[in-house]
């Protein structure tokens, strides 16, 4: 849907245009008074008043036509005070508009640091689950181990059940193959022919 400009939507219905309060915008009147306090605590804003307060005084002390205030200066006092009216709900008005932009940035970064928080412990999870994963595998000096250990069980039984009595050097693999060798052959023959009798 189109934007209208900063008119109302034409499918909501016009409220009443008689209106007994001004209307203003509020977020453009902080912005005003907040950047009219900053103003007021510049060094620029210190040498014009300064400048400013001195031109009065020297005009109407030593200027007898010009007089409009005399020496008490009640005019000038009236100034500062009513300075002083506006300045302090100003200074007041940028202090709140810097706390709320505080408060929603406090609140950013404490949503941002559980964020934090949340992925490092899910992180370090994960870590845990790999270690414990990887500590499950079979290594290579595991595998190189048994098969070594598996090697001399076989190269130990071999001699026992009569055979060749050939010891096989170290760095040779011991023979898996699953068919019986000769003197196994002999003794179920040899087995059988007995019972037969």
């Amino acid at each position: 849907m189109s934007d209208l400009s900063g008119r109302q939507r034409l499918d909501t219905p016009r409220g009443s245009r008689l209106r007994l309060t001004p209307q203003f915008d509020v977020e453009a009147a902080g912005q005003i008074g907040e950047s009219f306090a900053r103003f007021l605590g510049t060094g620029r804003y210190l040498a014009i008043q300064t400048v400013f307060v001195v031109v009065w005084i020297l005009l109407n002390m030593f200027a007898l036509s010009l007089r409009w205030d005399p020496y008490p200066f009640i005019l000038l006092n009236l100034a500062f005070s009513t300075q002083a009216a506006y300045a302090a709900p100003l200074i007041l008005l940028a202090q709140n508009r810097q706390e709320n932009r505080d408060r929603v940035s406090l609140e950013e970064d404490r949503r941002r640091a559980e964020q934090t928080k949340a992925d490092t412990e899910y992180l370090a999870r994960e870590l845990a689950a790999l270690r414990l994963a990887v500590g499950e595998v079979a290594t290579r000096d595991y595998l190189r181990r048994e098969l070594e250990e598996l090697r001399d069980l076989i190269n130990q039984q071999l001699p026992a059940k009569g055979g060749s009595g050939k010891k096989k050097r170290a760095n040779q693999p011991a023979e898996t193959s699953d068919a019986p060798n000769s003197a196994e052959l002999a003794e179920t023959d040899s087995g059988i022919a007995a019972t037969d009798d």
